[in-house]
């Protein structure tokens, strides 16, 4: 965020900085974040009315929640606002705060809550109210975190302040009781629309949930709310009581067996920005469908540092029965929907073999940019969806385009590069993912003639040949169960890599023979893969080590035949 002629941004070990804009030297530094629990800042800063508003990262590890609001000039805390209650024992910081605690159950405080401020945050004013978008439970499993029931308050909501002293005004809760990893921090959109004949300020949102929300910004009223994409969680929204119709059987935490769902816990729209466009009266979409399997983790034990969701992992893994397998992965789709929020209903569509596509932006010339995870970025008439250009990035691109001037001419611009959540956990379900990641900034203007350099992504090689298999197939299995738990959400469902960690099907010969420093020692911690050894033992290990060398054997095995 840009104030003034200083730079203000995050840091994933939790600080907010100010940076001289001409120099970049560092202006004041603070820490925003217990940094002896593990919270992270992914998001951006927003600055409203002299004041630096951070949220912060880390429900899936166990983090209480909470948006600060420090001094521009000075980097002085002004005010907090929790999302979710602490220990009533300790006293609570607000009303709201008192309020959000009878929604809750058993000790929540001991697994952190979840509700963290991650992403989208907005501001009217007019209203002079700031608006702020929260996450998931921590765990996702509400039987673990609170099992009496309960909405969870401010989980997976739409919550209203005052931007001044951080005091609550209203909220709108999109999925109560939340269980799914159903976060409410996607893109906030403020707009003025025309509703049965009367302008309406509303605000605008399209959750991980499935459904399409237009809430009254003054009041956190619903005026509608219906779905964009497939949902099996609820049949649809209340009117009156604004809250979800659940399918009976959708919380998995009483289920007595997995169920597939949708959307899953990737989103049915995740944090790429949406885009409107007054000129159309449209909103752009990048949605998806990724079906999951929820199933209650009966052994579920909390393990600080590490992911603790309360879902048994390894029952979403990826079928390896062929036909079931296919079935799965034809489910998995990317989109852009052109979005009239009026009439809450699709306009147009835009259908990508992939999910996991870019945000979007919309211009007053017609058009909408979008980077796909295909690696192209191409243009669109933005009244009725007509593919007009296109350029190749040669990686994904994940990130939403901006458009600026210099000296009266017109660019667009976009941060190609590919990663996030679904490039590391999704596996086979990527279907045919990046294998190399080059991040640059890529501008183009009417005339532009500069052109990348060739690809670095040439054809997959032949894997080497892998370690034999020593284990037996009780062994492998506790190897997959230990491995989609503990390693799967860096490096993929099945142990089929993304593009961003490296696959570790195609381990060189020489990696196996020091699996055990790398993976329990840290041997390679200056690349980001930290050792095990503190949360698995060498049984453990040794079961994971056998897990993949199987995967690999079945790569092996199906490359070698294709090439003879």
């Amino acid at each position: 965020a840009i104030w003034g002629n200083i730079v203000y941004a995050g840091t994933l070990d939790g600080r907010l900085l100010a940076l001289d804009l001409a120099s970049g030297e560092l202006e004041w530094s603070v820490q925003t974040t217990d940094p002896t629990l593990p919270y992270s800042i992914t998001g951006a800063p927003r600055v409203v009315k002299g004041k630096v508003l951070i949220g912060n990262g880390g429900a899936d590890f166990g983090v209480r929640g909470y948006v600060s609001a420090y001094d521009a000039a000075s980097g002085e805390l002004a005010w907090r606002f929790y999302t979710v209650p602490g220990n009533p024992a300790d006293g609570f910081e607000s009303e709201a705060m008192e309020t959000a605690a009878k929604t809750w159950t058993g000790e929540w405080w001991d697994y952190g809550g979840g509700g963290t401020v991650w992403d989208s945050m907005a501001y009217d004013p007019e209203l002079d109210l700031l608006y702020i978008g929260t996450g998931n439970g921590a765990p996702w499993n509400r039987q673990i975190r609170s099992p009496g029931g309960g909405d969870n308050l401010f989980l997976s909501s739409i919550v209203a302040l005052d931007p001044d002293t951080g005091a609550y005004v209203w909220h709108y809760q999109t999925t109560p009781g939340e269980t799914w990893d159903y976060t409410a921090t996607q893109h906030l959109i403020l707009a003025d629309l025309d509703i049965d004949g009367k302008s309406r300020k509303v605000i605008m949102q399209a959750p991980k949930n499935g459904f399409f929300y237009v809430l009254d910004r003054a009041t956190g009223a619903l005026i509608s709310a219906e779905p964009f994409v497939q949902v099996t969680w609820a049949s649809r929204i209340d009117p009156g009581s604004g809250r979800p119709v659940e399918t009976p059987g959708a919380r998995f935490e009483e289920a007595p067996a997995p169920a597939l769902a949708l959307p899953g816990p990737v989103g049915a729209h995740s944090w790429h920005p949406m885009s409107y466009s007054r000129s159309t009266g449209l909103v752009y979409l990048p949605a998806q469908e990724l079906p999951f399997v929820y199933a209650h983790d009966p052994e579920f034990e909390r393990v600080p540092g590490l992911w603790n969701t309360g879902v048994e992992a390894v029952a979403a893994a990826i079928p390896e029965d062929p036909p079931t397998r296919a079935a799965i992965l034809a489910m998995v789709q990317g989109r852009i929907l052109a979005w009239d929020p009026v009439q809450q209903k699709e306009i147009w569509r835009v259908e990508h073999d992939q999910a996991w596509n870019g945000g979007l932006l919309s211009t007053a010339g017609n058009l909408v940019f979008q980077g796909n995870a295909r690696g192209e970025f191409v243009a669109y008439r933005a009244d009725n969806g007509e593919r007009l250009w296109s350029a190749r990035t040669w990686n994904g691109v994940v990130a939403a385009p901006v458009s600026y001037r210099v000296d009266g001419e017109q660019y667009v611009a976009v941060l190609a590069g590919w990663g996030g959540v679904w490039p590391l956990v999704g596996g086979a379900g990527l279907k045919q993912s990046m294998r190399t990641n080059v991040s640059r900034i890529l501008a183009f203007k009417l005339g532009g003639t500069a052109s990348l350099p060739p690809p670095l992504d040439g054809p997959r090689l032949l894997p080497p040949e892998p370690p034999p298999l020593t284990a037996d197939a009780d062994t492998v299995a506790l190897g997959q169960k230990l491995y989609t738990d503990r390693c799967g959400v860096c490096h993929g469902d099945g142990a089929v890599g993304g593009g961003v960690t490296p696959d570790l099907r195609y381990l060189d010969p020489a990696k196996h023979a020091i699996w055990d420093p790398i993976v329990r020692d840290g041997l390679l911690k200056h690349a980001g893969m930290v050792g095990f050894g503190k949360y698995l033992d060498q049984g453990q290990t040794d079961a994971i080590h056998q897990f993949v060398i199987a995967q690999s054997q079945k790569l092996y095995q199906e490359r070698t035949l294709d090439e003879r």
